[in-house]
C-alpha cells in the first residue's frame, strides 16, 4: 500500500502541476495584463493579474523568503512522507495536493520573479489553480487532524507505528 499512496502523493501533485502551469500559459498567451472577461456572469471572471507577494499579494518584493518557503514546504511534505509514512489516501491526496500547488507557484517565482492569478470573484483576491490546491489540501490534512480516529499518522509521531501494516495480529 505504501508504494501505491506514494503513486498517489505524485500523481496528484503533478497533475495539479500540469493544470496550474497549462492554465497560466493559456492566460498569459490570450489575455493582456489587466484584461478580464466573465466566466460565468455576475460569479467569477478571468482576469490577468501578477503577484508579486504572497497570498493575496501581501509583503511584494520578497521573492527569495518565497521561494525559500515553498523549498521549505515541499522538503516538509518529503520528510513527512519518508518519517511518518502516512497509511491514507486522503492524505496522500492531500500533501500532493500542497506539493502540487506549492510548486506551481515556485515554478512562476523562480521563471518569471512573480505568479500569474486569474480567477476573480470580485469580492476574493485574484486566485489560481495552485492557490487552489493549497487550499483543499492544508484543509483536508487540518480536518483530518483534527476528526480523524484514524492513528495512523499519529501513531508515527509518537513511534508506537507499528511497520507491519494493518493486517498484523498480536
Amino acid at each position: 500500500m505504501p508504494r501505491r499512496l506514494g503513486a498517489l502523493l505524485a500523481g496528484t501533485a503533478a497533475l495539479v502541476l500540469v493544470i496550474d502551469q497549462v492554465s497560466k500559459a493559456a492566460v498569459r498567451a490570450n489575455f493582456l495584463l489587466g484584461d478580464s472577461v466573465p466566466l460565468i456572469k455576475g460569479f467569477i471572471d478571468l482576469t490577468y493579474v501578477r503577484n508579486a507577494g504572497a497570498a493575496f499579494g501581501l509583503f511584494p518584493g520578497r521573492l527569495p523568503v518565497f521561494i525559500a518557503i515553498s523549498v521549505g514546504v515541499l522538503g516538509g511534505i518529503a520528510w513527512v512522507w519518508w518519517r511518518l509514512k502516512p497509511q491514507s489516501a486522503w492524505i496522500a491526496v492531500a500533501m500532493g495536493l500542497v506539493a502540487g500547488g506549492a510548486t506551481g507557484n515556485l515554478v512562476d517565482r523562480v521563471v518569471a520573479g512573480r505568479v500569474t492569478d486569474f480567477f476573480d470573484l470580485g469580492w476574493f483576491p485574484v486566485f489560481n489553480i495552485a492557490d487552489m490546491a493549497l487550499d483543499i489540501g492544508v484543509a483536508i490534512l487540518f480536518v483530518w487532524i483534527l476528526f480523524s480516529s484514524d492513528e495512523s499518522i499519529i501513531g508515527a509521531v509518537s513511534g508506537d507505528a507499528d511497520d507491519s501494516g494493518p493486517e498484523a495480529v498480536s
